[in-house]
């Protein structure tokens, strides 16, 4: 999590899961390790993204069931407007399978798509929390790894699926030059945190922490590294985050 209302500073086991962004495919297991492997029979296919343009609930199944969350309009902090990642659509085409976002406990369900304006991107990215590493692939291919700090033992970074939901200049400080605001939260934050829960990738005032377990729970970079982000990350990019 950062300060500034997108969670992280200086203080501060899923099942399996499979999530397939063009070519590759992502596991999350109860392993030590993540498996990022290459599925060479899958043809490359963009990531499906749509703006939502209301609060919307999200069924427990296409077209009904149980309310298991809702999709904000807007993101929390800034009010960005939401532009969802869809992981999966339904087969006739009608509904979306979304991830609830800055929900607690990790939850995903079924929105309408009809109205809504589908964008797609190429790009991904995966966080692995043991390695203390950044991802980034597009088109089915690694562009680059970098490292990166993480939550600490106390504040461990939450694993899952999310997506980009802010996109943040800042003047430097503790947040670097410049944070992307993701869809998930902190549910523990450090004793005495006063800044936000929102989980997010941004730079850092203090490199010497990159590649370390320290933060609040935010993913903290280089400035090197979020140069090529800035022209990478659109709203709705996916970010999976694993052990």
């Amino acid at each position: 999590a950062a300060g500034q209302d997108v969670a992280d500073g200086h203080r501060r086991t899923e099942r399996v899961v499979t999530f397939r962004a063009t070519s590759l495919s992502w596991e999350t297991r109860d392993t030590p390790r993540p498996l990022w492997r290459r599925e060479k029979a899958v043809a490359p296919q963009p990531n499906v993204l749509v703006r939502i343009t209301r609060d919307t609930a999200v069924h427990a199944r296409p077209g009904g069931g149980p309310v298991v969350g809702v999709v904000p309009a807007s993101s929390k902090y800034y009010k960005v407007p939401t532009v969802a990642w869809v992981q999966r659509i339904s087969q006739d085409g009608r509904f979306g399978r979304v991830v609830v976002p800055y929900a607690s406990h990790r939850r995903s369900g079924w929105i309408p798509l009809r109205g809504l304006r589908r964008l797609t991107t190429w790009v991904a990215v995966l966080v692995d929390l043991s390695e203390h590493r950044v991802t980034v692939e597009r088109r089915g291919k690694i562009l680059f790894r970098a490292p990166a700090a993480t939550g600490a033992p106390s504040s461990p970074t939450p694993t899952g699926r999310y997506f980009v939901t802010d996109r943040v200049p800042f003047s430097g400080g503790s947040l670097g030059s410049f944070a992307f605001g993701i869809s998930g939260i902190q549910p523990n934050l450090p004793a005495g945190w006063t800044g936000g829960n929102q989980l997010a990738i941004h730079g850092t005032s203090d490199p010497s922490s990159i590649g370390h377990s320290v933060s609040a729970g935010c993913v903290r970079v280089s400035e090197a590294t979020l140069s090529r982000l800035k022209s990478l990350l659109r709203l709705g990019t996916p970010v999976v985050i694993q052990r």
